[in-house]
């Protein structure tokens, strides 16, 4: 019985037909890296060099003028006891719970009423009217609600003309009311970006989980624990993450509205890194604090992150 076989190529051939291929790769390679390079280069300079440059200033005595000595761990233990700084660390993770949970809550209280009772052209609507806060600069967010909550303010006219004339006061300008009342504006701010986010999450869960948990006799609140909760585990992640970073650098809002007064009550770290650095001469110690400051962010963001992947993964 005859068999015909194709002959094999030779190895020339084979070194020939694959060349090609390994110079095409070659190629995709160097137009890869030709794109990410300038990526890279921007990167390292403004975010990884400033970073490591603050890491070294932070174990120096400098006044930003003359010759840095070395300090070794000094600026550090400051940060650690000194009172005033650890009370300055301690309002930012005060301001979590302003910052980070009302917003959540509420964000996840509005988005399930709205994904089930505001009709399509309504949920639009009201989407861009609550996404508005996020949208206006927090300067001007603070400038707002500084004359709103002054003794001349609508908060102020507004309780007097429902017969609670007793509590206005200045919000901003009490020691037990003015963390609260910061806490409140970047309540204000974040709140319609936590609605925009979670009830995007709502809109891709599939309605036939609903439909069966109906038909297993569920009511609302065991559909929202069983279904809605896991269904925007990612996005419910992107809330926290974006909220407890906002509360933990915040700035603009509380420099706007109290500069850190009255005394040293609505005083961050934010800000009193800057008033260490550009009023105090301390770039030492003000580097030092930064890099607390950046270090808590990372304590806080990677365990949100690692949990919200292993969810995702399962």
């Amino acid at each position: 019985m005859n068999r015909n076989y194709a002959p094999a190529p030779a190895a020339g051939a084979q070194q020939q037909a694959t060349a090609p291929r390994a110079h095409r790769a070659r190629g995709a390679s160097h137009r890869y890296w030709g794109f990410v390079a300038p990526a890279l280069v921007a990167y390292g300079a403004f975010v990884l060099w400033p970073i490591v440059q603050t890491v070294r200033y932070s174990f120096t005595n400098w006044d930003g003028v003359t010759r840095a000595t070395w300090a070794g761990t000094s600026n550090y233990r400051t940060v650690f006891t000194n009172g005033q700084l650890l009370g300055v660390i301690g309002h930012s993770f005060q301001l979590i719970a302003y910052f980070s949970v009302i917003p959540i809550v509420l964000g996840l209280a509005v988005a399930t009423v709205m994904r089930r009772v505001v009709s399509s052209r309504m949920s639009s609507v009201a989407r861009v009217v609550l996404f508005l806060p996020q949208v206006v600069p927090l300067v001007a967010a603070g400038i707002a609600w500084n004359w709103m909550l002054s003794t001349t303010g609508a908060v102020d006219q507004i309780l007097q003309k429902v017969g609670l004339g007793s509590l206005a006061h200045s919000w901003l300008g009490d020691f037990s009311t003015a963390l609260p009342a910061v806490g409140v504006i970047g309540a204000w701010v974040l709140l319609g970006l936590c609605i925009v986010l979670l009830l995007a999450g709502m809109t891709k869960i599939d309605v036939s989980l609903y439909e069966a948990a109906q038909l297993d006799g569920a009511g609302p609140v065991r559909e929202f624990w069983s279904v809605t909760l896991p269904g925007i585990r990612q996005e419910l992640g992107v809330c926290v993450t974006v909220t407890v970073i906002a509360a933990l650098s915040a700035f603009d809002i509380v420099y706007i509205s109290t500069q850190g007064g009255p005394g040293t009550s609505t005083m961050v770290p934010g800000l009193e890194i800057y008033q260490l650095a550009f009023y105090n001469r301390q770039m030492g110690l003000a580097s030092a604090l930064a890099v607390v400051l950046m270090l808590l962010v990372l304590v806080c963001i990677l365990p949100i992150q690692w949990y919200v992947r292993r969810g995702s993964d399962r």
